[in-house]
């Protein structure tokens, strides 16, 4: 069954259970306020009744001479003696007074309703004065009466109910309707993601919660298609990268072996044929590092690494190419900075970045970490000729190398290592005139081991 038909029948379901209840309720309700009404009328027709008896019998001095009177009234009505226990006078028959009188206890006085055969009556009692007389005026109402009323009320009430019930479930259709349509165009533009149809995406007009769904969608089509055109490019990269020091090694294998190059020429080709062999297990080695890192996040093991220690070992390592270039490095640490990461990779990282500064570099590198609330900053920086801002994005992509790079991975490599470290980097423009590197990493200390 479709979400639209769930929803609808829940809905409907729901609005039947609450006006059965709120039917059942209502119905016994009416019925109880006819009562007390229809006691309420008939106490104020006795009252008047009794008040305008009184005023007469000053003159007659006999009730009973009023039984004409209360005869022509249009009332069931008994003239009770208490004192007696009798009834004088009625506008029934003397059969029905008979039975009432078996059936009912008229010495009850809080007694308010009376049986009659399969009849029930409805009563109100008033008592002459003065009340040691005795006399009492007892009103009747069929129940048959009072239930013809309510029912005639129910239906009307019912009739009220099942109109508003229709427009509810109509509501109900159009609000569902409403909501279900996004969902539904979600799931076309999601069949479009499995069919990888990216450019054929639409953007799905909703509300809420809904809303919030569609932009993650689209944003994850996005990645996936940048992801995809990424490992493409990667693909092909790839292959370029390693099909180059092949042919290079099979061109010079392949002269040797047919006896073309000989002696000085020989012994060339054989060093060009080692050098291309250890630029290509470079490039290798570094592909199945970044295969690890993507898949074996559980070989990333982090510690709590003193930020100067870590940042005088990237020093250690770097001082003999900024020897050999002539390269001014300085770096600064603030005070108990702490950062939480595996200390191995991290240091991979930082050397790829600070390696391509120095390479870049005119006469100047500058290495700083900073602490910023939650964040731990590191910022390097060199006087070169920069990163231009449309490449500032994809320089940290696979196989994408700048002037006088080598194998195009270190900075993938850095960004991999650096976002398994909790931490984001981005490139952009130094103040030194150059390129600048940031890398953020936010700390969570709890429960790490000191390394």
């Amino acid at each position: 069954m479709k979400l639209q038909s769930q929803l609808n029948v829940a809905f409907t379901t729901l609005l039947l259970v609450i006006m059965t209840a709120a039917s059942y309720v209502i119905y016994s309700l009416i019925l109880d306020l006819l009562i007390q009404d229809e006691q309420r009328q008939l106490k104020e027709t006795g009252e008047l009744l009794v008040s305008f008896l009184n005023e007469q019998f000053e003159t007659v001095g006999d009730y009973r001479q009023f039984n004409e009177f209360l005869q022509e009234q249009d009332l069931q009505l008994f003239l009770y003696d208490r004192n007696q226990d009798a009834v004088l006078m009625s506008t029934m028959s003397a059969s029905v007074v008979s039975d009432f009188f078996e059936a009912n206890n008229f010495s009850a006085a809080n007694q308010t309703l009376w049986e009659y055969g399969n009849e029930r009556f409805v009563t109100s009692r008033i008592l002459f004065y003065p009340e040691i007389s005795g006399l009492e005026l007892i009103l009747l109402t069929p129940m048959d009466d009072l239930t013809v009323v309510q029912q005639s009320f129910f239906i009307r009430l019912f009739l009220v109910f099942l109109i508003g019930a229709a427009a509810a479930v109509l509501l109900s259709y159009f609000m569902t309707n409403k909501l279900v349509t996004p969902l539904t165009q979600l799931k076309g533009e999601l069949k479009k993601i499995e069919k990888r149809q990216f450019n054929e995406m639409n953007r799905v007009k909703a509300t809420g919660e809904i809303k919030e769904v569609e932009q993650s969608v689209y944003d994850m089509a996005r990645e996936l298609e940048r992801y995809m055109n990424s490992q493409q490019t990667f693909f092909q990269n790839a292959s370029h990268e390693l099909k180059t020091p092949l042919m290079t090694i099979q061109g010079y294998a392949e002269g040797i072996k047919d006896g073309i190059f000989k002696d000085k020429d020989q012994e060339k080709g054989l060093e060009v044929m080692v050098t291309e062999v250890k630029r290509l297990k470079e490039i290798i080695n570094e592909m199945i590092l970044l295969a690890k890192l993507d898949s074996e996040p559980s070989s990333y093991n982090p510690v709590t690494i003193e930020a100067e220690l870590l940042i005088a070992q990237v020093v250690d390592r770097v001082i003999p190419l900024i020897n050999e270039k002539g390269i001014h490095l300085h770096y600064h640490v603030d005070e108990n900075i702490e950062i939480v990461a595996d200390e191995e990779k991290l240091l991979r990282a930082l050397l790829n970045i600070v390696f391509n500064g120095i390479r870049h570099a005119r006469s100047e590198v500058s290495i700083r970490v900073v602490q910023k609330k939650h964040q731990v900053a590191i910022l390097i920086e060199d006087d070169g000729d920069g990163i231009e801002e449309e490449q500032a994005e994809q320089i940290f992509h696979r196989f994408v190398k700048g002037k006088d790079g080598e194998t195009g991975l270190g900075l993938a490599i850095a960004r991999a290592i650096v976002e398994q470290s909790n931490g984001k980097i981005a490139a952009g423009k130094s103040e030194l005139g150059g390129a600048k590197f940031e890398i953020r990493l936010f700390q969570e200390r709890k429960g790490m081991d000191k390394g």
